[in-house]
Order: C-alpha cells, then sequence, then structure tokens
C-alpha cells in the first residue's frame, strides 16, 4: 500500500544550517499494516509524514501509494489518497464552521463541487450515526461550531474525518501528544477501533514507546532520517520498553538520551 524508495531530504542546503533530514529512507507497509514510529527529536518521523503528503518536494527517490506514483503531485492532489490527523487539534478542523458542516467538507474530500445543497437529509443521519460511535455527545451537537468543542472532542472528530471516506492511507501525526493522558488513552482507543474496522493501513509517529508498542503490528524506530529497527509480529508482541531500549542501543551504537521519549 505504501513504498518509500531512497527517499533524501535536505533542508538549507550549502549553508550553515544544513539538515540532511531522510538519508535513503526505504519502507513498505502491505494492505493493513499498522505501524508505530518512533525515534529521538530529529531523527525524521515529522519529515517522512511530510514527504508522504506532498507538504514539500524530496530531492530524490519515489513514493507510491497503492501502486500509483506519487512523487510529483502537489499536496491537494494527494488528498484522495490520504487521511492526516496533526498533533494540534486545531489544524484538523475549520473551527468558525459547524460540526457537520467540517464531515461535509471531509465527505467531498478529493471529489467534484457542486451548487447543490451542502448538506442533505441523508447525510446528517448518517454524521449523526457515525458520531454517535464516538460516545462523546457530538451527535446532538451537529450545528455546534467546532470551536466550542473539546482538544479531545476536536481530536476525535478530525480522526473521524479522516476516515470518512476510506483513504489508502492514514497518518497520525503524534494525535495524542497535545491531550491529557485520560483524553488521549480514549483517542488511541478510538483509533485502534477505527483502524480495524475499516481494514486501513497506517502510521503512527509517537514519542511515547509504550504506546508504540502497544499499538499496531510493526513498530518502527528512527535515527537520523533512517530506519534502525523494524520490529513485527511475535516479537513485537513481546516487546518491553526494556527490550526496545536495548534493541536501539544496539542497532545505533548508543544509548537512547532523549528526554521526551524516556518521561513518556
Amino acid at each position: 500500500m505504501l513504498q518509500l524508495r531512497n527517499i533524501h531530504k535536505t533542508f538549507n542546503p550549502n549553508s550553515v544550517n544544513e539538515k540532511h533530514a531522510l538519508q535513503g529512507l526505504n519502507l513498505h507497509l502491505n494492505a493493513g499494516d499498522f505501524a508505530t514510529v518512533i525515534g529521538g527529536n530529529g531523527a525524521g518521523k515529522s519529515t517522512m509524514l511530510n514527504a508522504i503528503s506532498g507538504v514539500w518536494p524530496i530531492d530524490e527517490g519515489q513514493i507510491l501509494i497503492d501502486g500509483a506514483d506519487v512523487t510529483k503531485l502537489p499536496e491537494f492532489k494527494r488528498a484522495t489518497y490520504l487521511g492526516r490527523v496533526f498533533q494540534d487539534p486545531m489544524l484538523g478542523t475549520a473551527t468558525n464552521m459547524e460540526i457537520q458542516e467540517n464531515l461535509a467538507l471531509a465527505l467531498r474530500r478529493g471529489k467534484k463541487r457542486t451548487l447543490r445543497w451542502g448538506i442533505t437529509h441523508q447525510e446528517r443521519s448518517q454524521y449523526r450515526e457515525l458520531l454517535k460511535t464516538l460516545d462523546l455527545g457530538l451527535e446532538d451537537r451537529l450545528t455546534s461550531k467546532v470551536g466550542l468543542l473539546s482538544g479531545g472532542q476536536r481530536q476525535a472528530l478530525t480522526l473521524l474525518m479522516a476516515t470518512l471516506t476510506k483513504p489508502k492511507l492514514l497518518l497520525l501525526d503524534e494525535h495524542t501528544a497535545a491531550l491529557d493522558p485520560k483524553t488521549a488513552a480514549k483517542v488511541l482507543e478510538l483509533s485502534d477501533r477505527i483502524i480495524a474496522e475499516n481494514n486501513l493501513t497506517a502510521l503512527m509517529v509517537t514519542h511515547n514507546m509504550r504506546d508504540a508498542i502497544t499499538h499496531g503490528n510493526r513498530l518502527i524506530m528512527l535515527k537520523d532520517g533512517q530506519i534502525i529497527l523494524d520490529i513485527a509480529g511475535e516479537e513485537k508482541k513481546n516487546l518491553t520498553v526494556e527490550n526496545l531500549l536495548a534493541k536501539f542501543a544496539v542497532a545505533a551504537g548508543e544509548e537512547l538520551a532523549n528526554d521526551r521519549m524516556l518521561l513518556s
């Protein structure tokens, strides 16, 4: 479902601030894979997601989604392939629009617009049923402005919007990092359920080693723009934080020294 072939990306080339963020990155995800991605600051996690999304062009390499070469496609043309949930709950929704209007925009992602009524009665019923599955009481607040929702409610809504039209690939970019622990656990539970029910292929970036171990069927660790660990199957099921730290030390040739990862 996703192939990254020899991806290179350098920021500020030929300057004192030059940063080779991705260094020949290769990754292959099969349909239905749910891979968690972990690594220290500057490892290349968000850079990888931005490369897949087309936020900026890569310097070298090839990106294929479900067999289609999207390497040269601009960000808006990749919208039909991708769903994405950002770390900041403010980024995934239109604050001054109603909940039902946000869902209507998501339903029409990648489709041609017309001059028909924006939301039909049938769609309104569909949105209400979908919102019930979140168990947050939002099904009775269809006309509420999204800006009135809590961070957790907005992130749950964004997750629903990102998967409303089944994407080829779902990108979760530290989507629980800005939430309190209880709300984060709820959003992760929703993520697991939505991915499983729709048999989605997903990449979830996180700084939390326990979350990376608990969720998904593969765990990928990045360092200096390259994959140094790719753990799946029984090995991942039996993994502990201590094992992961030990494997990192062997693969990287050094101890992990990242406060954010260790404290989480």
